[in-house]
């Protein structure tokens, strides 16, 4: 079977989830099931895949973000790729974000992931334009593969996209604790909780100070570490001293796998206080290093994280407070939710998501 992924989410992001699961995927359908697969990506920014590009087919080269022109790169990586998609004829051509324009051949199947249904659920932080492009994409493709059961059950509510045409395949998780060098291994001077991601928006981070804030304890005893997502905002920084939080405590840092890895592997607890998520790979991440998860209690968090995270309601600030209180103060509680973790984590994996993909295609083609 030919598979094709084109070059929508490597034009744009940088590193993040979606780069790295289609990067995932194209590997296991590769190496574990003897697929020809090739990425279509003739310009490109994502350091996943340029890591991949040694044991995947890619059709392209990296470059430097430059923010401003993504997308002039995106349409130019569409000129570009559109010929070079026909001349290989692909069976299958797997669609890696929304686009406004089908890219496959005529005879050729398109596959699309919806990941989530944040633009329809959080619209005001979106434009009008961007949703209206994902609506298009969805109404194009030939399958939808989702996430989550809670993706899929968003999508047919949604936008009333026909259950038959729909197929939940959930994601694996690659931080893997053996695979990372020891000099790596981040010591910190406190101890610390830990945020991983973006801060904006659905994703709560204002939920989550303002319980940090609540408490003595956590302040006294604690720094917050925020992983990626960039440098704070001046409206984050203008947050912290409304709320009596110092800035020596609530630091940023950045960094590749091997160094997020060290920092799981430190953290006293994973925090995950998002309103909305359509799977949510950094929780299992957390498991993976023996992290104690403390997250939210709705959307398809619960889906992912099952018994093996203490739980909180997102939108009750303190009820986030006494879930973090309750772990860092209880080791016995860090112990059961680490045994949890480490059984939860066999119930997702990159070979499985590969087989259960494949599945899908050879069912669209029949």
């Amino acid at each position: 079977m030919k598979i094709v992924f084109d070059h929508n989410i490597f034009s744009w992001q940088k590193f993040g989830g979606i780069s790295r699961y289609i990067c995932e995927l194209g590997k296991e359908l590769v190496n574990e099931n003897s697929q020809n697969v090739s990425i279509v990506a003739p310009i490109y920014v994502n350091q996943h895949l340029k890591k991949a590009s040694k044991l995947l087919k890619v059709l392209g080269f990296p470059i430097k973000k430059i923010r401003k022109t993504s997308r002039i790169l995106r349409a130019l990586n569409w000129t570009i790729s559109w010929p070079i998609i026909g001349y290989l004829q692909p069976d299958i051509v797997h669609e890696t974000y929304y686009s406004l324009s089908r890219i496959a051949p005529k005879n050729t199947k398109v596959i699309l992931t919806v990941y989530d249904m944040i633009h329809e659920r959080f619209s005001e932080q979106f434009s009008a334009f961007d949703i209206k492009v994902k609506a298009i994409a969805i109404e194009r493709a030939d399958h939808i593969i989702c996430i989550s059961e809670q993706t899929q059950q968003d999508l047919i509510e949604l936008l009333g996209v026909n259950p038959t045409k729909t197929t939940v395949v959930h994601l694996g998780f690659s931080l893997i604790s053996e695979s990372m060098p020891s000099k790596k291994i981040y010591k910190p001077v406190r101890r610390f909780l830990l945020y991983v991601g973006t801060r904006g928006g659905y994703k709560n981070f204002e939920g989550l100070l303002r319980a940090f804030a609540l408490s003595p304890m956590l302040k006294n005893d604690f720094d917050l570490i925020c992983f990626g997502g960039g440098a704070f905002t001046i409206k984050e920084i203008s947050l912290f001293e409304q709320l009596g939080i110092s800035s020596s405590i609530v630091r940023q840092v950045s960094g590749d796998d091997s160094t997020l890895a060290s920092y799981y592997k430190s953290a006293s607890a994973f925090i995950y206080p998002s309103l909305y998520e359509g799977f949510g790979i950094p929780p299992l991440e957390a498991m993976s290093f023996n992290c104690p998860v403390i997250c939210s209690n709705i959307s398809s968090i619960p889906e992912v994280v099952g018994n093996a995270g203490l739980m909180f309601n997102p939108s009750n600030v303190e009820s986030i407070k006494l879930a973090i209180e309750k772990v860092v103060s209880d080791s016995a509680l860090q112990g059961s939710l680490i045994a949890r973790g480490q059984e939860r984590l066999k119930m997702f994996s990159w070979q499985q998501c590969a087989q259960e993909t494949l599945a899908v295609y050879r069912k669209v083609l029949a």
